[in-house]
């Protein structure tokens, strides 16, 4: 089937298209969980099917299984993570790649223009068009959204710990950014070198995106980066404790301003060597420690991605 084989059936909605559905097990377990998969699943069509993975290793094979049996579109369902990790999987294939936003904050959906209702979504995908999108990575690690140092991975560790005892809510998720702030302790030391110059900071936070939708809602520059299919690297700064509880305000109420706040940053590589051997590095919602120095380049590979009706329409006259 042909690119534009793709495009035409999506459009028309067509009901045989082979659809697998890749989801989190635990979705399975949670019955107000798997009542969106089932609702999209029928939207989808007869021919649509939900494997559940586990996370982790296991992503690879789930998604290779579905494409094994026949399927010409792949959907995430879940939040940034999930689709973060058959991203993973879906770097490079043929077949496209769509995703019904089932987490917690689905930056990366929303950032594609989908509707957080699952009916609305699939019909959405249905009646979408694949496009191929530049995706960033991070000594070998895909992420969609943003990857980071400092503060954003500790507060990440903080909402873990908030999320075990009182449950997977937005507001308990800006509670551990105020958690986190009132607990650092210092700024990280770091050299920064891209294919530009080579720099050497100390900051509680760099934060490398690949969305301009995430840098728009907070009044961050850098889009244009984005859209040059390039990295947008905000380095922070701050100087002492009552620094950092003004950035965090800021932050806040969405009014960090550039050479104030933060350095910009834009480049298609970049590496970040840090004091410490061992950081612990956040990638679209998850975090690891990871050996320094911290590569960063755009994948030589692309993902072929579903985009809404109007949002597909636009890019398709765009490379026109």
């Amino acid at each position: 089937m042909t690119r534009a084989d793709l495009q035409t059936s999506f459009a028309a909605g067509r009901r045989d298209l082979r659809v697998s559905i890749i989801a989190n097990p635990k979705s399975g377990q949670n019955s107000r969980a798997r009542e969106p998969l089932e609702t999209a699943k029928d939207v989808f069509g007869s021919n649509a099917r939900i494997y559940f993975w586990k996370p982790g290793a296991e992503i690879a094979q789930t998604v290779q299984q579905a494409l094994e049996d026949g399927a010409e579109l792949v959907v995430a369902a879940g939040g940034d993570g999930t689709c973060m990790a058959v991203a993973q999987a879906m770097l490079g294939q043929p077949v496209p790649m769509a995703v019904l936003p089932l987490g917690t904050f689905n930056f990366y959906a929303r950032g594609l223009g989908l509707s957080e209702d699952p009916t609305e979504t699939a019909q959405q995908i249905l009646d979408g068009h694949a496009h191929d999108i530049s995706v960033g990575s991070v000594n070998g690690q895909v992420f969609l959204n943003n990857a980071s140092l400092g503060i954003y991975p500790q507060i990440l560790r903080a909402r873990e710990a908030i999320y075990r005892r009182w449950g997977r809510h937005r507001i308990v998720a800006y509670w551990s950014v105020i958690r986190t702030f009132l607990r650092f302790q210092r700024p990280m030391s770091a050299k920064i070198t891209t294919e530009h110059h080579v720099a050497y900071h100390k900051t509680p936070l760099i934060f490398v995106a690949r969305s301009a939708y995430q840098l728009d809602r907070f009044n961050l520059n850098g889009a244009e980066a984005i859209e040059q299919d390039k990295f947008a690297v905000l380095i922070a700064r701050s100087k002492g404790r009552m620094g950092l509880f003004r950035l965090a305000w800021r932050m806040v109420t969405r009014t960090m301003a550039q050479d104030r706040d933060y350095d910009l940053v834009t480049c298609r590589e970049i590496t970040i060597e840090t004091k410490r051997k061992r950081a612990l590095l956040a990638y679209d919602g998850e975090k690891q420690r990871s050996l320094s120095p911290f590569k960063f380049h755009m994948s030589k590979k692309s993902l072929k991605i579903i985009l809404p009706p109007q949002d597909g329409a636009q890019l398709q006259e765009a490379a026109e």
